[in-house]
């Protein structure tokens, strides 16, 4: 029977066991509503208040009242750019993205620009690394927000952030940063990057589903956008997930304890990876070189679909991805390896691994031991 090999860590994460425990109590004796005065909504309320200082911590936001919860980081995005969009009405209508956000800054976007807002999407370079410059020359006295990710989820280049934060912050305009891939991972401040928005995640980094945040640095204007009771400091209605809360709290603890020592391991996996599929013929790979995340792989295929490489894969027991899990299914190429210039054909024959907390050095040999096969069966059966 074939090995099972997880490579598919940037879709989502295991749930750590130490993670488990740390929430199990409040599916149980400690399951009160936070917003209730008695001693079980309090207990319950005590565990929200720590896990918001430790998010506050984690990303260097100096008050914990400007960590909001939400249901995940697509939420979080959607908060921070229909918010900030509708909330500096006063001042423009006109938004500036990146090529290479996520759908969950995408899809917002042109939903904004659906309503009469106008859209600037700024290109990037061939490694997906957006130029601050492009985001100076982008920007208007209208202009209400830039969003640019702090990571690519699909490729993994590493964006300069900081310097565009600069930029917005000379011309007074909001910067939402989506760094659901990085937390944890790399190191993410919200002062040195500079940014007013930032939206978070808690599966990603081993943490449960349905649970993330959205960091709104103190005096950035954000009208709500779930209305309701008043939790959140009346910013976002609901009742809270207090387990899910507790975990992503624990979850980020230990992800920054083990960051630095990890991130190296993972360096060396990647590395080790991204040289053996390079021997492959007709490969390249896709991302910045160096400034990427420790764990993405991300390698097109000349001559092969990543479909049937991926069906071959999953059948020798490894599990890894063409990119978004968002976008799972469809017959569209990806949007970033579009914007990073691949042709169509070259693009199709894409794979995503994504390396994490339990890859070891034995399943990326096993990887490269049977994908050279697999290549060549692939290859085989498209030109028949």
């Amino acid at each position: 029977m074939a090995r099972t090999v997880y490579l598919d860590y940037a879709s989502t994460t295991p749930l750590d066991p130490r993670v488990a425990e740390a929430m199990q109590p409040f599916f149980g004796e400690r399951f009160g509503n936070p917003s209730s005065v008695h001693a079980f909504g309090q207990s319950a309320r005590q565990a929200v208040d720590a896990a918001r200082e430790t998010l506050a911590r984690a990303v260097g936001a100096r008050d914990p009242e400007e960590i909001v919860f939400t249901s995940g980081a697509t939420e979080a995005d959607n908060f921070a750019l229909i918010g900030a969009a509708y909330a500096g009405e006063a001042r423009g209508r006109h938004l500036v993205v990146s090529a290479v956000e996520h759908h969950a800054v995408l899809e917002p976007a042109r939903f904004l620009e659906s309503r009469g807002f106008e859209l600037t999407v700024v290109p990037v370079d061939g490694m997906g690394r957006v130029d601050p410059d492009a985001v100076r020359r982008a920007i208007r006295p209208q202009t209400v927000l830039v969003s640019v990710m702090h990571s690519n989820n699909e490729i993994g280049t590493l964006q300069p952030v900081a310097e565009i934060g600069r930029i917005t912050r000379e011309a007074g305009v909001i910067l939402h940063c989506d760094a659901a891939q990085s937390l944890g991972i790399v190191p993410v401040d919200v002062q040195t990057l500079d940014v007013d928005l930032l939206s978070l995640s808690a599966h990603k980094r081993y943490g449960p589903k349905g649970v993330g945040a959205l960091y709104i640095r103190k005096g950035t204007p954000l009208v709500r956008l779930i209305h309701g009771g008043a939790q959140e400091g009346n910013r976002r209605a609901g009742t809270l997930n207090v387990p899910g809360i507790v975990g992503f709290a624990a979850a980020v603890r230990l992800a920054l304890d083990e960051m630095e020592a990890e991130a190296a391991r993972l360096r060396a996996l990647r590395d080790r990876m991204i040289a053996g599929l390079l021997a492959l013929d007709g490969a390249r790979l896709n991302g910045h070189p160096t400034e990427r995340l420790p764990g993405n792989v991300n390698v097109s295929f000349r001559g092969a679909d990543s479909e049937s490489l991926l069906l071959a894969l999953d059948l020798q027991g490894v599990a890894a991805s063409s990119g978004s899990a968002c976008t799972s299914g469809s017959l569209e190429p990806s949007h970033v390896l579009a914007a990073i210039g691949l042709d169509a054909e070259t693009a199709a024959g894409t794979l995503r691994f994504s390396l994490g907390r339990w890859t070891t050095a034995e399943e990326v040999d096993y990887v490269l031991g049977i994908l050279p096969g697999i290549l060549q069966q692939v290859r085989s059966a498209l030109v028949r």
